[in-house]
């Protein structure tokens, strides 16, 4: 089962934080300013089931797989990113 969220938005404080610091900026931050969503939950919709457990937002984990591949993360390094790095959130 697909969830209903299908447009994620970074909350403004953690974009503040995330910017402030990384006043520079960084690839994760371009990405998110000059481009936006890439991927939205409805696009994978015919992959899930309308029956049993929520599934988790397809269109995040596709991104964190593009970006654990940039990165040439380990799964491991890759969850550990995904809840300590504010450039992922």
């Amino acid at each position: 089962m697909l969830r209903g969220r299908t447009v994620w938005e970074v909350p403004a404080e953690t974009a503040r934080i995330a910017k402030a610091s990384l006043p520079k900026g960084n690839r994760y931050l371009l990405l998110q300013d000059q481009v936006g969503v890439i991927y939205r939950d409805e696009q994978f919709a015919d992959l899930f089931v309308w029956r049993g457990q929520p599934a988790e937002a397809p269109g995040r984990l596709a991104l964190v797989t593009i970006m654990q591949f940039a990165e040439g993360l380990t799964d491991r390094q890759t969850a550990e990113a995904v809840g300590s790095r504010i450039d992922w959130k």
